[in-house]
């Protein structure tokens, strides 16, 4: 009981932070439902225009988001140091004041980057194997998501900078409404309501471009007409801009990119090599990989928090801070997700019928379903380790660390269970959970080398 009223105060402060970063991902992975389901009433080639264009964007964007993470903890130091009084409160928002000024640099270029790669595919969609015809609606739409990319960037940007300063309720509301836009022109353009014309995909397109721009102006906006955070605005001056803080932010930002990259690549592959075996499989692999969306946003928030509560009491050279809330976040997502994970296995067969009635797919996915009550242990474990490390700077070797286990380990012995073994999906889905498992593991030992290392500076 002491033990749990010594780290009460932590739980909270962790929460507060992680609920709204919660609610903010669970807001985007809904749009994503709806512009779905929207498009798909409309028409199958609509749906599968707007997926096939989805799979392109997403994977190169997942590294420019992830990029941007850097920002974050190198903030989130500052603040840690004003707060403790570690710093002249000048010089502290001076610093804070470069690194924003910069990092709005670096999204400029990270923009054009990402630019050219997606606005490069535009040519050749033709080249990817996909049915003429979806390649034909694909194409408008496509376009204008590769376009909204620059002011997501932006919004990203600035959620990234206000999660440094410990503010992570901005982002959720602006967020909450620009998606409640998005849904709202999705009905009047891709139905064509309103006096508009129905443009299916193309709406859709609209619709998302629309609410992408509004997001950096509402973050504007949001810091305008906050007295702290408008100094960080009018104070934009060609003369700020550093190569130094530039490259800073590149080193801390392009491995944590990387590492979401390799993420994403080895959930994709899952999906190419589980459709190597039946349509079935793939349809319980959708159903299994549906419910751990939902979970993950949990686990997203938490590992948010658990890098601005890191960063913050790291700043504040409060290295029992530190410890204390990263093992916060430790127990909450052990406590969350082993919840999840009963609730996964107790309804391993009735979960399935929300998604169909096909016996094939109910028995190939209740198994699944246990697995994935089973990786969310693991992939908690895993984020929760990886934003610790985030929280203190320290992202190359948790780089190297989520390429070997997200492709080597999770891929190789995923392929060898599910075809020379005959295990199928099941096969797949076993791989993800070593693969986690060890990612998790390494994550975990690596901080507490990180640990001791900054421990024994201080001495």
């Amino acid at each position: 009981m002491g033990c749990f009223k010594k780290y009460l105060p932590y739980y909270r402060r962790n929460l507060r932070v992680a609920l709204p970063v919660m609610l903010t991902q669970l807001g985007a992975s809904l749009v994503g439902l709806f512009d779905s389901i929207m498009v798909g009433r409309y028409a199958t080639v609509d749906l599968a225009a707007v997926s096939f264009s989805n799979a392109l964007f997403f994977t190169v964007m997942v590294f420019a988001m992830g990029a941007l993470m850097g920002l974050t903890p190198l903030v989130g130091q500052q603040v840690g140091k004003l707060t403790a009084g570690e710093t002249d409160q000048s010089a502290g928002k001076g610093v804070i004041a470069s690194l924003f000024q910069n990092g709005m640099l670096f999204t400029v270029l990270l923009s054009m980057i990402i630019l050219v790669l997606l606005g490069g595919c535009i040519p050749f969609l033709h080249c990817f194997g996909q049915d003429p015809e979806v390649v034909e609606v694909a194409r408008p739409y496509y376009i204008m998501i590769v376009i909204s990319i620059v002011p997501f960037l932006f919004f990203t940007f600035f959620k990234q900078f206000l999660e440094g300063l410990g503010n992570t309720s901005v982002a959720m509301v602006i967020t909450l409404v620009m998606n409640g836009l998005n849904i709202l022109l999705n009905w009047v353009f891709i139905y064509g309501h309103w006096g508009a014309e129905a443009m299916g995909a193309t709406g859709a397109g609209i619709g998302s471009l629309v609410a992408r721009i509004g997001m950096p102006i509402c973050f504007v906006a949001a810091m305008y007409f906050h007295r702290e955070w408008k100094d960080y605005l009018l104070a934009l001056s060609w003369r700020n801009i550093k190569a130094s803080v530039i490259k800073e932010l590149t080193k801390i930002g392009f491995p944590i990119g990387v590492q979401t990259l390799m993420e994403t690549i080895a959930f994709t592959a899952a999906f190419v090599f589980i459709g190597w075996i039946s349509k079935e499989a793939l349809a319980a692999h959708q159903i299994a990989n549906q419910i751990c969306d939902m979970t993950f946003m949990v686990i997203l928030g938490i590992g948010s928090a658990t890098t601005i509560r890191v960063s913050h009491q790291l700043g504040a050279n409060n290295l029992d801070g530190v410890r204390m809330a990263s093992n916060a976040s430790i127990h909450l997502v052990l406590l969350i997700n082993a919840v999840g994970a009963i609730v996964m296995i107790g309804l391993r067969n009735q979960i399935p019928l929300l998604f169909t009635h096909d016996q094939e797919v109910i028995a190939i996915a209740s198994h699944l379903v246990i697995l994935a009550g089973v990786l969310q242990l693991a992939d908690g474990l895993q984020v929760v380790a990886a934003s610790m490390l985030r929280g203190i700077t320290d992202v190359k070797i948790p780089m190297i660390i989520a390429m070997f286990s997200y492709t080597i380990v999770c891929i190789s012995i995923g392929l060898c269970l599910a075809f020379p073994m005959g295990m199928g999906a099941v096969g797949i889905w076993i791989g993800f959970v070593v693969g986690l498992s060890v990612a998790a593991v390494c994550l975990h030992v690596r901080f507490r080398i990180k640990f001791k290392e900054i421990a024994s500076n201080f001495v």
